[in-house]
């Protein structure tokens, strides 16, 4: 007849199913977190420091033209001889004066500074868009990253919970196997020891739950405590062709948002230092002028104004200063390709590094964990092995399926990064 823990081995086995496994809800779920493509919507539609950045950048669209605007004219009224040289008090009255003088001017910058202010303003506006989309990107992967978390915590409590119901059926061999005379007491209180340590496992598993759940809805601009589906599944990992380092190097210069910005900021860096040059040339007022005397406008004048950029100096230190603060663009836009790059294959190796342990857990430790477990039980079964040595296989097993597990959370996550380093999806 089969021996009881037979079935417990039954139990044990049903336990190495793929760990990838998706559970299909034919039905739509209005509560967000089963699918990581509801949730990414969800944040650019609701998370305040995206919105933010959005709203930036249409400030800055809005400042291109006003500053290649000309300035608003001017216009003064002047009372000459008021007291018509002391024949009579005090007075405003134009007619009563000896001369009113109405002169409108405006001023007019050299030829070319108003287009290089216009490009600046529309360069910083491309600049605040490219910010936006960084925002957009840091904030796709902090959301990808809390998915693949939970995601981990989910099939790590199924995973406790899986091993602690088979602990309970070999509790209840174990009574049967004592009361016969064939199991020892410490083996009773080994297994008690398993189910407490299982059972706190699960509970620093529900807080880690709890925190992603709060973390989640943060970036969602939802209350803390709202409720969150569980992940149904992760999204699959790109082929090996579309994660080549030299094709994604190319993508990532095309379109990195920071590299982005700082192309941005060189461009606006020689218009500045274009127009620092420009300012050894003058600008101008031109003014027209109307003298009325007592109630009739019998003269009229006309004015030209401009200023003199005389001090060498002055204007050798802003064409210094616009030199250098070019080189620092070119310098941060440098900077900023070596580290986007460098991350981008440390990222793209730890993928490869995850994708390559998932292949040896499931081809080479499962089956090898399943073999000792195997070995064990009929040890065990034959009085030629413990009962600890039947707990060291089965938590073998439950870490060889945890290392599965964490090996395709560990791939989601580096495939986050990679997008966010992009700026889009692989």
């Amino acid at each position: 007849m089969q021996h009881p823990l037979c079935a417990a081995a039954i139990l044990a086995l049903a336990l190495h199913g793929a760990v990838g496994a998706q559970t299909t809800n034919p039905a739509p779920d209005p509560v967000p977190g089963a699918r990581i493509e509801g949730l990414l919507a969800l944040a650019r539609e609701r998370n305040p420091e995206y919105a933010g950045m959005r709203h930036e950048a249409q400030a800055a669209s809005e400042r291109v033209l006003p500053a290649g605007a000309l300035m608003d004219p001017r216009f003064k009224v002047e009372l000459q001889d008021i007291t018509k040289s002391g024949e009579q008090g005090v007075t405003l009255f134009p007619s009563d004066v000896g001369a009113t003088a109405y002169t409108l001017t405006q001023d007019l910058p050299w030829s070319g500074k108003r287009a290089l202010k216009r490009d600046m303003a529309t360069l910083e506006a491309d600049a605040a868009q490219g910010r936006a989309r960084f925002t957009a990107a840091e904030l796709a992967a902090r959301i990808k990253t809390v998915f693949a978390q939970r995601y981990l915590i989910q099939g790590s409590q199924r995973l406790v919970g899986e091993s602690l119901d088979l602990m309970l059926q070999l509790e209840k061999v174990l009574q049967v196997r004592y009361a016969g005379g064939l199991a020892a007491q410490q083996d009773i209180t080994r297994i008690h020891v398993e189910h407490t340590a299982m059972r706190s496992e699960l509970v620093a598993l529900a807080n880690e739950w709890r925190q992603t759940q709060t973390r989640l809805n943060l970036l969602l601009a939802r209350p803390a405590d709202a409720a969150l589906a569980a992940p149904e599944g992760l999204r699959p990992v790109p082929e090996a062709a579309r994660l080549e380092f030299a094709t994604l190097a190319g993508r990532l210069r095309a379109a990195n948002p920071q590299l982005l910005v700082e192309s941005t900021r060189i461009q606006a860096a020689e218009k500045a230092r274009d127009l620092a040059y420009k300012s050894r040339y003058p600008d101008f007022t031109v003014g027209i002028t109307a003298m009325q005397r007592q109630s009739a406008v019998k003269e009229w004048g006309l004015m030209l104004e401009l200023n003199l950029p005389i001090r060498d100096t002055v204007l050798q230190s802003l064409e210094r200063e616009s030199e250098a603060m070019l080189a620092a663009a070119r310098a941060r836009q440098e900077a900023a390709a070596n580290q986007s790059l460098a991350d981008l294959a440390d990222n793209l190796s730890a993928l490869q590094a995850a994708q390559q342990t998932e292949h040896l857990v499931v081809y080479s430790l499962l089956p090898q964990t399943d073999l000792t477990w195997r070995a064990a039980l009929a040890a065990y079964e034959n009085g030629k092995a413990d009962f600890a040595t039947l707990l060291d296989a089965q938590r073998q097993i439950r870490q060889a399926r945890l290392s599965q597990l964490k090996a395709q959370v560990d791939a989601q996550m580096r495939l986050a990064e990679i997008e966010r380093l992009l700026g889009e999806d692989v």
